[in-house]
């Protein structure tokens, strides 16, 4: 895991990038070429700097009343962060095939065109009842209960209390790219910038690609996009350490789900029981794609005193939180 990644990652001679695993440093000009190699050790001398530095930084916490702010506030913060970068901040992940070829077109998938095309057409435009068939995939886009987070429509008392409390049992069968032969599931979407990349790639008409966020204002730049494409993708608004709320899928019926610099975003204490939830979406030999903040990274090692919260957990300037992990450790 690292804190950064740029897109100048070196390339075999076929052009193609190097998946970790085979980024070996041999020329130490070359250095700078990219921010992580596969063979190279800090020394000790080296260690033992960076983690004075992050003794130095943690020796002043945040005040329990501001870290409560933060806690309770979260979601208007990234909403503050996304109203003034909008999509322009973070960069298209290009490296998410060659990290996750996962994500990318499978072979043996591009014979499903008559699939895709039944999905376009079970999905006009209009909010109808769940007897009207697929068209509960545009219901839940346009009429969304309190379970995604922006109610827009006044639901009959009884209505209301079955989709808050039993939303998965209704839509058991039918859902939200229930006819999809392979579901991918974004936590953390931000403004599109792995979801796009996926539905530009992976053109295999049995995908279908969910994406959610904690910030409403991301997920309205992500439904405003124009690659956006309710055919092929489902976004909505949602927190993902809220256990009352339910995601638009039933259980066992994912086949990946990502989450790449999210979990650094929440309280330490939260982070298991959200992957436990989020597990029970899976199918049987399912996958979570995980990518976050490394310990030592050049940005906790540039906090100042005043901004750390817990033990490698520090709050920005901007009041959005970052936790910077160790890999294959505990938090």
């Amino acid at each position: 895991m690292a804190g950064t990644y740029g897109e100048g990652a070196p390339r075999e001679p076929s052009g193609k990038r190097q998946q970790f695993g085979s980024r070996f440093l041999s020329d130490p000009a070359r250095v700078f070429r990219h921010n992580a190699w596969d063979n190279v050790e800090w020394s000790e001398e080296q260690a033992a700097a960076a983690e004075k530095k992050v003794r130095e930084n943690s020796t002043q916490r945040v005040c329990q009343e501001k870290q409560a702010d933060y806690e309770i506030n979260a979601h208007r913060y990234w909403n503050d962060f996304y109203k003034i970068h909008e999509n322009g901040f973070f960069k298209d992940r290009h490296w998410l095939f060659t990290e996750f070829p996962e994500l990318a077109p499978s072979p043996n998938q591009s014979d499903l065109t008559d699939l895709h095309t039944e999905n376009k057409k079970s999905e006009v435009p209009g909010c109808r009842r769940s007897e009207d068939g697929p068209g509960l995939i545009i219901e839940q886009h346009k009429c969304s209960s309190n379970s995604l987070g922006h109610k827009t429509q006044t639901l009959p008392v009884e209505e209301s209390v079955t989709q808050k409390l039993g939303h998965l049992e209704i839509c058991a069968n039918e859902f939200p790219g229930s006819l999809a032969t392979y579901r991918i599931l974004e936590v953390g979407c931000g403004v599109g910038n792995t979801v796009f990349p996926i539905l530009q790639t992976n053109n295999d008409p049995g995908l279908f690609v969910y994406c959610c966020d904690f910030s409403s204002t991301a997920v309205e730049l992500v439904r405003t996009n124009s690659a956006y494409d309710p055919s092929r993708c489902f976004a909505f608004v949602h927190d993902l350490c809220d256990e009352d709320q339910s995601y638009p899928v039933p259980r066992d019926s994912l086949d990946v789900i990502i989450l790449i610099f999210v979990l650094s975003a929440v309280v330490p204490d939260k982070m298991q029981k959200a992957l436990n939830r989020l597990s029970q979406l899976l199918k049987p030999g399912g996958m979570m794609l995980l990518r976050d903040y490394g310990r030592y990274d050049m940005a906790q090692l540039r906090f100042k005193k005043g901004q750390c919260l817990s033990e490698n957990f520090y709050v920005r300037g901007d009041g959005t939180r970052v936790y910077f992990f160790t890999q294959g450790g505990n938090t």
